[in-house]
């Protein structure tokens, strides 16, 4: 025998127990800001979904009938702990919209971030942003394990378990001191000794470093030597490089000042696509909402551009 159907729109209910309480139909539609018409249809439509008469109509006025008080009685119940309902999930929801949790590769926390939060403060967000600073690989565990809403990566694949949309374009550039021989070159430098060349690299689990590797193996079917130094830090790449260390490969957003300052040399390699989408990412089968969405919102339209490599 199928259920019947439950009754859960209250808004019936609300305005039967504003007749209970005002005595009068048109003094509850008043208080409902609805016409008298209305709120008689609307009680209309709760007695046919309850299959009982609610209401005496006569040319005197509307009255509850005592089937209609006694609903009434337990409708009051019922109202009460919606209420308190309501009341819970808005604590919830000003407790979610006053932190958010942001995990974000070395790049894009260093170049982008900060002009993405600064827009986020100024949108009226009061959230405070806990941020962390890492990898590819761990903020991909960070959103999967919930530590934090959303991420922000240099995309490859996607991780199972999380959704991915791109928020900008960057471009990996090969960067060296100006004294290096390279600097020399007119024609650029082929893949293959770009690949069989030990460079100042990031550390496996970089989404720099993975990019660049799955390039050289799907473009040119090359394996890249083991590097010359794994290092952490972009600044501390960039200052080895700099000293004449070797050439490392570099987001163009991390070394637009120092090319421009000429402290370092950009390398055209030819034959090899070095651009890469940058990614948000975000629990599988979850929406974005409150400042996570909108952080995520500024992202999208900020739409970083390009930055040139600057002259050899």
């Amino acid at each position: 025998m199928p259920l019947p159907p439950r009754v859960s729109d209250l808004t019936g209910f609300d305005l039967l127990l504003s007749v209970a309480r005002l005595g009068s139909l048109g003094r509850a539609a008043a208080e409902h800001g609805i016409s008298q018409p209305a709120a008689s249809a609307r009680m209309r439509q709760l007695e046919g979904r309850l299959g009982l008469a609610l209401i005496d109509r006569s040319p005197r006025g509307s009255t509850l009938t005592q089937v209609g008080a006694l609903v009434a009685d337990w409708a009051q119940t019922v109202a009460d702990a919606a209420a308190t309902l309501d009341a819970g999930v808005a604590a919830l929801r000003r407790e979610r919209d006053s932190r958010l949790r942001v995990a974000a590769s070395m790049t894009v926390a260093e170049y982008l971030l900060p002009t993405w939060l600064t827009a986020l403060r100024a949108a009226g967000s009061g959230a405070a942003v806990a941020l962390s600073a890492v990898n590819s690989a761990e903020v991909a565990k960070a959103v999967l394990t919930g530590a934090a809403e959303i991420g922000f990566v240099e995309g490859l694949g996607t991780p199972d378990g999380l959704h991915a949309e791109p928020v900008g374009q960057d471009t990996l550039t090969v960067v060296i001191a100006p004294s290096h021989p390279w600097a020399l070159r007119r024609r650029g430098v082929p893949p293959g000794e770009l690949a069989a060349t030990p460079l100042v690299s990031r550390e496996s689990g970089s989404g720099t470093r993975a990019f660049f590797e799955q390039a050289l193996r799907a473009q040119a079917g090359l394996e890249r030597v083991p590097p010359l130094a794994e290092l952490s830090s972009t600044t501390a790449i960039k200052a080895a490089v700099a000293a004449g260390a070797g050439p490392a490969v570099l987001s163009s957003l991390a070394v637009a000042a120092e090319l421009l300052a000429g402290t370092l040399c950009a390398v055209t390699i030819t034959g090899l696509n070095l651009d890469r989408t940058l990614l948000a990412v975000w629990a599988a089968g979850r929406r974005l909402d409150g400042p996570a969405r909108d952080l995520y919102a500024i992202a999208r339209s900020a739409r970083p551009v390009r930055t040139p490599k600057g002259s050899r």
